[in-house]
């Protein structure tokens, strides 16, 4: 019976320490983990040439971004900084959504996603920095 409570306890321990080391950094802040996703699912194409996920999903890409301004900064990450880059992000993903429905050439589209990449690397990096925790 002792052992089956050690192996109980130990499968316990284990599975705390895996689900802990399984938590992101922004599991406070699910709005910028949603937009991510779409941001992975159409950047890394792009960087291969491939521009159909991004004009497929550019109209999710505005609504996750829109969400996202809209969605309460978790205070840990809330800075002036941040606001503005996540209103930049917002505005950026409507410019690229109008590049998109209006056919624009497949340069400006990939332009405007690289640099709605980086402003999201950018809030990244401000929520990475250490006067934010």
């Amino acid at each position: 019976m002792r052992k089956l409570a050690l192996i109980v306890g130990l499968l316990i321990v284990t599975t705390t320490i895996s689900t802990a080391q399984n938590k992101s950094k922004f599991d406070s802040w699910p709005a910028i983990k949603e937009f991510h996703k779409v941001m992975s699912q159409t950047f890394h194409p792009s960087e291969e040439g491939n521009l159909e996920p991004i004009k497929k999903h550019s109209s999710e890409m505005m609504e996750k971004a829109s969400i996202l301004l809209k969605s309460e900064i978790p205070n840990e990450f809330s800075s002036p900084k941040i606001k503005d880059a996540v209103e930049r992000l917002a505005n950026d993903s409507k410019k690229l959504h109008q590049l998109v429905i209006n056919n624009k050439s497949d340069k400006e589209i990939t332009e405007a996603l690289s640099k709605l990449h980086d402003i999201f690397h950018e809030i990244v990096g401000l929520c990475t920095n250490e006067e934010h925790h």
